[in-house]
């Protein structure tokens, strides 16, 4: 912001930056869940081992909660003045 860009591309630019690991870790995490579900097939009452229903609503959560983990200090960070946080160094 100090060199001219304007909030809405540093807010862009945050959250894509936090989107690759959240994207990465959700990918991982439905492996995992896919490959562990399997053992866990006898504690899943009424669900099927491979629910496509669960594995997407809890991959939509937690995306979108990771999501507004990275938005809302993103948007605090573009309130601040630029040149009040170049000259607090």
């Amino acid at each position: 912001m100090a060199l001219g860009a304007q909030d809405v591309q540093v807010l862009g630019l945050v959250v894509r930056e936090g989107f690759r690991p959240i994207a990465a870790g959700i990918l991982v995490g439905m492996a995992g869940s896919a490959a562990v579900s399997r053992l866990l097939a006898a504690t899943l009452f009424g669900l099927s081992s491979m629910d496509a229903v669960s594995f997407a609503g809890v991959s939509v959560l937690l995306g979108f909660v990771a999501l507004l983990a990275t938005w809302l200090p993103a948007r605090r960070a573009i309130c601040v003045d630029p040149m009040v946080a170049l000259r607090y160094e």
